[in-house]
């Protein structure tokens, strides 16, 4: 059995600057981290590993920089990482940052199963996994809880629905975004640590890809681009609308009249 598992690195402050041109983030010079939820896929998978004697590989998509995190989870127990890494990579949405990743995984490998975090905290739109599983044509269960049987051919986890929780079985090769507190995340191994330091990490560029189409990737095969990005506006006293229920209706209609909204 072969399991990947998609790790980012993400900012570690909140204090971050966006480029006024692309709209995308400055991430030279600040401190990151890996992504808190997929130390919950780590470890899901991680527990997976042990109980069925697989191969366990982690892949990044970013600057060069992102290779830390690999490394880190080498510290944990991960067998194999690699890191998608290119400028032409760069400014990706979700969907282009998916495709990315489905073209990576495909390189180092066929997966009976991917895992990704529920989503990231330098994004939380909890997209990029099912697109990668859309990319790779691959069946895909999102928000699992609860891991109940890993079988030769399909695996049964439980998925938390707004108003249900129901039960699933899914055929390999397939895709889970797990919750939070699936498990708890265990610490780096300083002895695996100090054991895997030297362990090679190979970048995959776009050279490297199936598809070499630049146009794919990047803020090129991007379907959605930020416009504008501003801070809200604080709220005054002179925002303040008092008065008895019918006199705010008024005043809430004629705002809306205002703003064209009717």
């Amino acid at each position: 059995m072969e399991i990947v598992v998609c790790v980012k690195q993400v900012p570690g402050t909140s204090e971050v600057e966006v480029d006024p041109v692309t709209g995308v983030l400055k991430r030279d010079g600040i401190d990151s981290k890996m992504n808190p939820y997929d130390l919950f896929a780590l470890e899901t998978a991680l527990r997976i590993k042990k109980e069925n004697n697989a191969t366990l590989k982690t892949i990044t998509m970013g600057p060069p920089q992102a290779k830390k995190v690999i490394s880190e989870s080498f510290s944990m127990g991960v067998d194999e990482g690699a890191i998608v890494s290119d400028r032409k990579f760069g400014g990706a949405d979700v969907l282009a940052t998916a495709y990315t990743l489905a073209q990576g995984i495909k390189k180092i490998g066929n997966p009976d199963l991917i895992i990704c975090g529920k989503q990231t905290t330098d994004g939380d739109t909890a997209q990029v996994g099912p697109e990668i599983a859309e990319y790779l044509n691959i069946p895909h269960v999102t928000n699992v809880t609860k891991i109940i049987e890993v079988g030769e051919k399909s695996i049964v986890v439980e998925t938390d629905l707004p108003t249900t929780l129901e039960v699933c079985e899914i055929s390999y090769p397939c895709l889970l975004t797990v919750e939070k507190d699936i498990f708890q995340p265990r610490l780096p191994s300083f002895k695996l640590k100090m054991e895997t330091k030297d362990k090679e990490i190979p970048m995959i560029t776009l050279k490297d890809m199936d598809d070499t189409d630049e146009k794919h990737y990047g803020l090129n095969g991007s379907a959605t681009q930020v416009i504008r990005i501003f801070p809200p506006e604080p709220n005054t006293d002179k925002d303040i609308v008092r008065g008895n229920s019918d006199e705010l209706t008024e005043t809430l209609f004629n705002k809306i009249v205002d703003l064209k909204i009717l």
